[in-house]
């Protein structure tokens, strides 16, 4: 980048390195880390380096922690007859904030997607097979994004476990609460009313 130092344009560069992290953000980041103070600055980089060097795959759950069993494969109240399957960690995060589900998770880092290259051996399948041979399962729930991706690793991994005789669920997708009809695309309609439930 001509007329700036090398130094922010480096900085704008791994910045835009991020997902969803597109030129203009990324050198908005850029400025704004400049503006920090020192401390500021050292504290956010030596965050960073402690989380590389800290975090790591839970040996049961593949869920991002610093111990291993991670705190929820470890807590001895939650249900271990039941594992939720979803694609990445943040996923976890969003259905801990729910405080509903009490049973463990599986976390697959990805979906099946033959466009880009990544097939069954690129996620934690095995990892997940490997918990159904040794853990006293009643329910597996795959809960994948509602996409393509989502829906062919959802349908892969069901007939994977048929014949295990655990018995798999898929959660519901549909229109959102507080979500108009007009507005939903024909996925989301049709899945809306193939989930539909007695009243």
């Amino acid at each position: 980048m001509s007329g700036i130092p090398q130094a922010i344009g480096e900085l704008i560069q791994e910045f835009s390195r991020l997902p969803g992290i597109g030129k203009k953000t990324a050198q908005r980041l850029a400025y704004y880390v400049l503006d920090m103070e020192l401390e500021e600055a050292l504290g956010l980089a030596k965050a960073i380096v402690h989380a590389k060097e800290t975090i790591r795959y839970c040996d049961i759950c593949m869920n991002l922690t610093e111990t291993s069993p991670c705190s929820i494969c470890s807590d001895v109240k939650r249900d271990e007859t039941k594992i939720l399957v979803v694609e990445q960690p943040r996923d976890v995060l969003a259905l801990e904030r729910m405080r509903e589900y009490r049973g463990k998770y599986h976390v697959l880092h990805g979906h099946i997607s033959p466009m880009e290259g990544i097939g069954p051996d690129e996620i934690r399948i095995q990892e997940l097979l490997k918990r159904v041979d040794t853990e006293p399962l009643e329910e597996i729930i795959l809960a994948t994004n509602p996409t393509v991706e989502g829906e062919a690793t959802a349908m892969y991994l069901a007939r994977l476990l048929k014949p295990l005789g655990v018995h798999t669920t898929r959660i519901a997708h549909g229109i959102p609460v507080g979500g108009d009809l007009e507005f939903a695309d024909e996925v989301t309609l049709s899945k809306a009313l193939e989930n539909r439930r007695d009243m």
